[in-house]
Order: C-alpha cells, then structure tokens, then sequence
C-alpha cells in the first residue's frame, strides 16, 4: 500500500478551504488515503466567509459565517493548528517553520496566504484610532472604538472601503470616505455610474472625498487620531480611521526561499498554479496567474484552488484567467458591473440609460458585432442574472440592447431561457446553464436549495440565486411538471390573493373561504395554510384568535398565547412599549418570577422574558400580569413584537428628539397587528443610532428638521439593512406613512415572508412602495388608512380578554381530565442561580410553584 503523502497547507480562508474540499472531491482512493493534510492558520479561526463579513456588525455569528462544515476536518484526517503562522520554507529540506516553533515536512506545500490591506505610508497612520478592515478581530476593535468615537472617516472608495462606511453609518457615527481617484469603485464603474453611486451615498448621510488622498493623521496630546488631512488641503475631524485602500499580495513565504514574485507583488504561477518549485503551488490573492493579475476575488480563487487540486490528483485543469463581475449592494445602493465594463475592446460602443432623480444608471457596452461585452449597472441590478452570463457566453443579443438596459414598464428584458447552455450562472463555482438544466432533467432537482447541494451553485456570493429559481422554475415547467404557486394544495391562490378575497368578500371563517375558494370543499386544512388564514382573519379584526374556529387555526405558540420552549415548557414576554418600565412593574415581574421558578432575560427588544412556565401555569402568571397594568407582548405571534429605542434627547447629550415617546406612541398603536411575519421596530434619537434602527422592519431615526424612515430591514441568517424611505417627516406624516407601509405589507407579502425580502421582491423597489404609500399611486391608501383605522379601534389585549372568558382558559391544561396539574416530563435542573431545561441525560425536577395543586382562577368578565 502506498504510504499517504504529506501536504501542508499555508492558509486556512475561504480559498484554502475550497482547496480542501477539491483535493478530497479529486481523490479516487476515498478519504484520506492519498494524502495526510496539515493546515497552518495564522488566525484564531478556522475559514470564515470574508465576502459577508460586514454582516457581522448586523448580528450575524463568527460560527455562521463559518466555511468548515462539522466534522469535515476529522473526516479527512486533517490537522488544523490555528493561530501559529507559517513563518519560513526550507525548499531543500521540504519543510515549514512556525512562530510556535513547529519544523513540518512536506512533499507538496499549497501557499493561500491571501492578502494583507494596504496602508499607506502617512504620518500618523498607526496611531490609536486607526484600523484596517480585513478580520473579524478587525471588526471587533472597530466596534469598540465606535462605541466611544465621534467620527469615523474611510480612506478608499473601492467595494471594501463603502462596506466598510456602512458599518460606521450603522452604527452611528458621521462618516467620511476619502478616495484618492475621481470616482467611487473606480475599477468597477465609469464616470456616469460614479455619479449615480455618489449621490445615492451621500443621501444616505455619508460624506464623500474624491480626487483627494490622506496627508497625515492628526493626534491629539494621547497620541490617538483627532482628524485627517487631506492632500487637497481639508481636514476632517475623525478619531476613527480606517484604512481600507486596496490589499497587496501575502508572499513573503515565497520571497524568503527564492521563489519568484511578480515585479508588483504576487507569487508567479503556471497555468496549474505551481511555482518555479515544482513542489510548490500558491493560490487565491497571494498568486501571480499566468495571465499576468492578481485576483482579489472569491470567485477566481476558487477557480484556481479546484486548479490546484486538479494538478495534485488527476494531472488535468488549467487556471488561464477568471471572470471578476461583482454585484453587491453597498449602503443600500445595488451596483453591479461584468465583463468589458469599459469598454476596452476596440470598436466598443455604449448604450446608456441614466435616471438622476430615480439613481438609476446602466451601461451595456456592445462590441463591433454587435455582441455584449459587459456592463455597469447602478440602483438597479434586475438584469444582472442575464446580462452577465450573455456577456461571457458572446452569445448574440435576443433584444436591441436600448431594451436591455430600460426599465421593466418600458423595456422587454431578456429571460433566462435566452441564454445558451454553456452560459456560466454561478461564477464562483463556475456552474452552466447546463449543469443546472441537468440537475433537474437528470438527477430530479426541485428546488434551488436541492440545485445547490447537487452542483454547488449559489453557495458562494448568492449573487445567482435569483437567477437559479427562475431557471429551475422554466426547466420544470419545460419538462410538463405544474409548479404551484398556491399556498398549498388545498388552495390554488397565493397570500396576497387570499387576503384580498377574504376582505373583498367580507369571508369570516376558514371553512366558508375553502368551500367558496379552495380546491377541495370541506378540506380542514393544513398547516401551512390554517395559520396563514387564521393571521388574515386576525389581521381584518374578525375576533379573538381563540375563539370558535378560529383556536383551531393556530400554530403550537399562538394556541397557548405563549412561547413553546425546547422541553415543552412556555416562556412569558410582558409588552414593555419602547423598554420604558416602572420600579413597581419590574418589582411585579420579578416577584412572579420568584415565585414561580422562572428564569428570567432581558432580551435584545427591550423586555423581560419569562423561561419555564407550564401551560397550567400561563393563565394565573397572567392574571397578576394583567392585575399589575401589563398586556401581551406577542412574542408568541406574527405580529408587532417591540419598538426598541434609546433615551433620546430626555437624556441624552446627543440626542434630537424625543425617541422614547414616539417609540411608545408606536408600540401601542401597532401591538397585536397581525403579519405574515413578525415585524420589529425601533427609534434612534439621533444619528448615532443606538437603538439600530436600521436593522428593523421599520426604523425611524431623529433629524433636527423631523424623522428618517427606513423599512425592510432585518438581522438573522441573511441580515439586510433597511433602506430610506422619507427624510425629516413631521410626526402625523411619518405616523400615516408607517400605517399604509405596514397594511401594503400585510396586504401583499407571501406566508411568512419578512419585510426585507418582500420588499427585494416587489416590483419597481423602494421607489414604487414610495409611490404607492406616499404619492397614493395606485389610489388605495384610504383603504390602507381604514385597516389601519380598524386595527385601532378593535385592538383588545388578548390575554385579558382570554383570562375573561372560561371557555377559552379551558385549554390550559396539561392534562384535560387532571386540570392544574403540570407535565412531570418538563423538567429543569439548576444553573447560574435560575433554572433550564434538563437534557435527556439529566435527572432534572419538574418546576415547582405555589400555585398549580388545587389553584383556583378568579375569571373577571371583560
């Protein structure tokens, strides 16, 4: 048997990863029998998604935004030694050398060192106060030093210096980008779409510096930054500084055994990724590719890692040059640019389409045969899906080009069925037309997540997955198989269809919506469509969701009014409008937690949440809730959950306006508004934005002069931030405009469908909601106003109405023919002075309180 040869591995990010999983896809023996694999980490981390690392100011987790699947590491017997760098090769030796002092020999060394950022050499540039962009540590100390800083200030105007000005924004601070070119995203747009990008920027609040380059950093008598000089003789007052100037290539390994580099920086490459040093293969951005670049894009180093992997297993593949199309949002604002952006290619012509007042910008540049080249596009990115692979395929136009690049009202934009099968979708995993056809055609792909998993498209950026759906959605249809686009199969119509028949008609219950609508009179439903109806019926005031058929519609949390936790027990959340909370209420809440054995949190809206209580149990917490002033914070529900905000200008030096009470004003006019997902708010008293509002459904944000309304925006596994819908709204006017976004929402969006992809979905964007809810375009805002108006007048707090009604607080039992007896199988065990649930393993005891045995429950009429 041929002993395994050894393999080191100099970088573990998102391109050395890659490498991993191709070498181990390459290898015909199975796992880790041709070779034993060491990889040297230079951080404290194992690979992690750089292309969204701006996504962890917004909440997303070092853990999720993890590259290395669970147990991939041990399945292929690799050792991973994180945080000890490679610190020299020893060609001759074959061997590598750590800081730790580690000595590792190889018989093949894969150098994916990537790239550092490039700080310029200004007076003053390594001054407390002044960061680069690169890592999570890196993020980590930017949030600190936000957190007591005045100013910020961005020196590069490229895609990492605007990400990098969206954090600062989010989180509060004035912000300044300085770039030493005359346009943002140099490389990647021309003049016209520059112009469009700046504008869109500078609404948002963020000062842009072009044509300009950082002088010197101004230090105060500490030594920290105070301000930025700028060559064009500014100055702007800055005590956070990042430097975010462009990146230059890791490759002091090479140069410190003689391999040769580029005259610029970069490890020179062959076409399979090997250096002079036969022995030694270098990838990602740390690599000089035979065509002459360096590559600063994911997408090409995967490309070259499969390369490599290829070389080392099968002998076969070549890296001759990649695609570097980008398409992103940053601030808010969609650019994409592909292919021959400017035009370089002799006899290139342009079409163009700008619209200043709407910051829409698109170019599409058309070669002497009339085939497209490439493209810039800014504000909007609709195209992007087909113009991108068209320019890569050379593929002739199925429309003159002055369609392409018009709106959809206007235009008649190509579809996917007009690209050929060799078209590239997926340019991070270099994925065709084809290979996706086949996945459905061949190995009975449904779905895009099943597309994904199959060929792996989608999994990189995500800029393809839109295009994926509708790809997978014609090939289906193609091939005879009826998508559904109903709600289930006991409906044909989708949400919105159903919402508008049941307030049309006026219908009242499920059972005469599917007798008159559903496909199969009399059905008792599912549970997909139950709740989706039972939501609609809650959300046009048609009773209490426990009452008659309406209980049986619910979800497990709404049927209890309560949160199911992980061992069956309930937690309690108490509305808190805009966190604003008496000694005497809070003493309440903690003497009913005392008393019942609860755990207790404060949670992340503001509140104070309630761990462990049975369903016996719910009805007499509330009753002393509800005793004490508190109602229901449907935490349990889809509906309005908090209005978060900060003390504003009451109490705060910084603040503007009256935060807490708008907050407040907010929370009871939207509390028990019914969705098709839970929706969240908050109020910042000023730019600073403590409250972050911009990460909520709908956010609103001081100004001197008013108001800032931002909508559809969210955290969670695909954060987005919110955009701007309205400056420096008066109170009545950003109040009416908050009531009709929230009806056109309830009115359109699909079954829990949050605000942020509803709004991504939407037809004609942010501008077309800015026209329906503000300019009444499609003449419906006194019926929004109405529901509204409804909602308002009919809104009772169901948990008072529910401890009113015995009917109702019959099901609160955990046994029907033993009531007030609690489920011996929820059982919690001690931690940290409180309780939680117990695990399988655990001799847990079930909770303990002085009520349950033989309680009794005074029932109050309404």
């Amino acid at each position: 048997m041929t002993a395994a040869r050894r393999l080191v591995l100099v970088g573990h990010g998102m391109v050395g990863q890659r490498f991993l999983e191709a070498l181990f896809e390459q290898d015909p023996a199975g796992p880790g029998a041709a070779w034993q694999v060491t990889v040297l980490a230079e951080e404290p981390r194992p690979a992690y998604d750089r292309v969204h690392l701006t996504s962890w100011f917004s909440g997303t987790s070092a853990e999720e935004l993890s590259l290395c699947p669970d147990g991939f590491l041990e399945k292929y017997g690799i050792e991973l030694h994180l945080g000890d760098r490679a610190t020299a090769v020893d060609r001759e030796a074959r061997t590598v050398t750590t800081a730790s002092g580690r000595e590792l020999p190889y018989d093949v060394l894969v150098l994916a060192t990537g790239s550092y950022p490039f700080v310029p050499p200004v007076p003053g540039h390594d001054a407390p106060g002044c960061h680069v962009y690169r890592t999570i540590e890196d993020l980590e100390a930017i949030r600190d030093a936000a957190a007591t800083a005045g100013a910020g200030a961005v020196i590069g105007g490229g895609l990492l210096g605007l990400e990098a000005a969206g954090a600062l924004k989010a989180m509060g601070l004035p912000t300044h980008v300085v770039e030493f070119a005359p346009r943002l995203m140099a490389i990647q747009v021309d003049d016209g779409g520059g112009a469009v990008l700046r504008r869109r920027i500078e609404e948002l609040g963020v000062t842009v510096h072009t044509g300009a380059g950082a002088q010197s950093v101004e230090t105060g008598e500490d030594g920290a930054a105070t301000a930025l000089a700028l060559s064009d003789g500014g100055r702007i007052p800055a005590d956070l500084v990042i430097f975010a100037a462009g990146v230059r290539p890791r490759d002091e390994l090479a140069r410190g055994c003689g391999l040769p580099v580029g005259e610029r920086g970069g490890i020179v490459v062959d076409e399979q990724c090997r250096t002079a040093d036969p022995a030694v293969l270098a990838i990602g951005e740390c690599a000089l590719a035979a065509d002459g670049r360096v590559y600063g894009l994911v997408a090409p180093g995967y490309a070259m890692a499969e390369t490599a992997a290829q070389a080392l297993s099968a002998g076969g593949g070549s890296f001759t040059g990649a695609d570097t199309s980008t398409k992103l949002k940053l601030l808010g604002v969609d650019v994409a640019s592909f292919g021959d952006a400017h035009g370089a290619a002799e006899g290139a012509l342009d079409v163009t389409y700008s619209n200043s007042r709407d910051g829409v910008y698109k170019k599409l540049v058309i070669g002497a045969d009339g085939a497209l080249l490439g493209g810039v596009l800014v504000g909007d990115t609709e195209a992007y899906g087909i113009l991108r692979p068209l320019a890569l395929s050379g593929t002739p136009l199925p429309a003159p080009p002055e369609q392409l690049v018009l709106p959809a009202s206007a235009g008649a934009p190509a579809g996917p069925v007009t690209l050929p099968d060799e078209a590239v979708v997926c340019s991070c995993h270099h994925v065709t037309k084809g290979q996706v056809r086949a996945a459905v055609n061949d190995k009975g792909c449904t779905t895009v997540p099943e597309v994904k998993q199959c060929t792996r498209a989608g999994s990189g950026c995500g800029s393809c997955v839109k295009l994926l759906g509708t790809l997978v959605t014609d090939e289906l249809a193609a091939a005879g198989v009826e998508t559904a686009r109903g709600l289930c199969e006991h409906f044909e119509h989708t949400r919105a269809e159903l919402y508008e028949i049941i307030r049309v008609k006026g219908i009242d219950s499920f059972a005469r919506l599917v007798d008159e609508h559903g496909t199969d009179r009399g059905a008792e439903g599912c549970d997909v469509c139950k709740p989706a109806v039972g939501s609609i019926l809650a959300s046009l005031g048609n009773g209490h969701i426990l009452d008659g058929e309406q209980a049986a519609l619910q979800d497990t949390n709404d049927h209890f009014l309560a949160n199911l936790q992980r061992n069956g027990s309930y937690s309690v959340v108490p509305r808190v409008p805009g966190g604003e909370i008496t000694p005497d209420g809070l003493i309440t809440i903690g003497e009913i937690a005392r008393d019942y054995g609860l755990y207790t949190k404060i949670t992340g809206g503001q509140r104070i949440d309630l761990f462990g209580a049975t369903v016996d149990a719910l009805p007499h917490i509330w009753r002393r809730l509800v005793d004490a002033g508190f109602e229901s914070g449907h935490a349990y529900g889809k509906a309005l959950r908090t209005v978060k905000s900060c003390v504003g200008e009451t109490w705060c030096r910084y603040g503007v306006q009256d935060s807490v009470a708008l907050a407040v004003e907010l929370e009871l006019r939207y509390r028990g508004l019914r969705a098709p997902h839970k929706l969240k708010s908050a109020v910042s008293g000023c730019a600073r934005e403590c409250a972050e509002a911009q990460s909520k459904d709908f956010g609103v944000i001081a100004t001197s002069a008013g108001w800032n309304l931002y909508v559809g925006g969210n955290g969670g596994m695909t954060p987005r931030h919110a955009d701007l819908l309205a400056s420096d709204l008066d109170r009545p006017t950003l109040i009416r405009t908050i009531d009709r976004f929230l009806m056109f929402y309830i009115r359109t969006a699909d079954r829990l469908e949050r605000t942020a992809p509803w709004l991504e979905r939407l037809d004609g964007g942010l501008d077309h909601l800015r026209a329906v809810v503000m300019d009444d375009s499609l003449g419906i805002c006194a019926d929004l106003d109405a529901l509204m108006a409804r909602h308002i007048a009919t809104y009772e707090d169901e948990w008072a109405a529910t401890l009113a009604d015995p009917v109702r607080l019959r099901r609160f039992v955990s046994f029907a023919n033993a009531p007030g007896t609690p489920d011996p199988t929820v059982r919690f065990v001690p931690e940290r002075d409180q309780i939680r649930p117990a695990l399988p393993h655990e001799d847990g005891q079930p909770l303990t309180a002085p009520l349950i045995a033989g309680a009794q429950l005074e029932v109050r009429a309404g």
